[in-house]
């Protein structure tokens, strides 16, 4: 079986070249250093058409930090349009029985809901700070939906949660918050600062994934034979307050000083975890890895290489 990897040099693309068995598929890193454009289409026609594949994983994207997505909404929401248009396009011209799997952010869920359920991912608007990129992403479901009613390509679309691991970004307005935090509190650390400042009071809620975990389920797809079109969240239904998750980055730093809480920043919601049912149901001996364990390997990653 013939897998294609597009945008292998993303955190996504990285770490599934990492993961997936070399000996059991034929794997096709295609990143933007073999001169491939995955905003054009004819670029991505004559390198599905040479290679034929079964599975293509769709990991390009413009993405970023909070900041970010909200400072370049044009760009953001122009370039990923753009990606997938020319993505499906070039799938139904090379390769048009080959299964596309899909990670799409849980950004892209209304902004006032705390639990996430797939039957609720249309009520309402993405939030303001991510409208560009969580609106394409909506998009995404909306092209392959319609590429599969009219065309009969298949995907497989994941919602994924705010996700942190080994390959990251090492720039903290790219990355999510924890890894974002990891990097800074490394650096306060060897700063030997007495304190070190966290955006809110610390206790919202939020649910996070760890990359390995992420990409196991990724790949649990390829001989998936449930038809998910309409995603499906990949979920523990479970969350860790922002001020457990930096009790354990400074404990797995070793950091000694102060975290304080700068309570003139707002809080935003106070629960933000998604619903597993769908998944168990899919998935029902899948193991996640321990929150602590997760963060402990992601800070052995930042300090080997900041």
């Amino acid at each position: 079986m013939k897998i294609a990897i597009l945008d292998s040099d993303s955190f996504f693309g990285k770490n599934m070249l990492k993961i997936l068995p070399k000996n059991s598929y034929q794997i096709y890193p295609l990143s933007k250093e073999d001169n491939i454009d995955f905003l054009s289409f004819n670029s991505l026609k004559m390198v599905f058409k040479k290679i034929a594949p079964d599975v293509i994983f769709n990991f390009a994207s413009h993405l970023g930090g909070i900041h970010y997505v909200s400072k370049y909404q044009a760009d953001v929401v122009n370039d990923n349009m753009q990606m997938v248009l020319s993505f499906y396009k070039a799938v139904l011209a090379s390769c048009p029985k080959a299964k596309v799997i899909n990670p799409m952010s849980n950004c892209s869920y209304p902004g006032d809901a705390n639990i996430h359920q797939e039957s609720d991912w249309w009520m309402g608007e993405v939030h303001e700070s991510v409208y560009a990129y969580g609106n394409a992403k909506r998009m995404q479901y909306v092209v392959s939906c319609c590429y599969k009613k009219q065309y009969g390509i298949k995907s497989l679309n994941f919602l994924v949660p705010n996700y942190f691991g080994p390959g990251d970004e090492t720039d903290p307005t790219k990355v999510h918050a924890l890894p974002g935090m990891i990097i800074r509190m490394i650096k306060a650390h060897r700063e030997k600062a007495s304190t070190f400042e966290i955006w809110g009071t610390g206790k919202p809620i939020r649910e996070w994934g760890y990359i390995d975990d992420l990409i196991n389920i990724l790949i649990k797809g390829i001989t998936l034979k449930e038809d998910l079109t309409y995603p499906v969240n990949i979920a523990q239904n479970k969350g860790y307050s922002i001020r457990e998750s930096a009790k354990l980055i400074a404990k797995a730093i070793g950091y000694k000083g102060k975290l304080t809480f700068n309570t003139n920043y707002p809080d935003g919601a106070a629960i933000k975890v998604l619903d597993n049912r769908k998944f168990k149901s899919l998935f029902p001996n899948f193991k996640f890895t321990d929150h602590k364990k997760a963060i402990q390997e992601t800070v052995k990653y930042y300090l080997s290489i900041l």
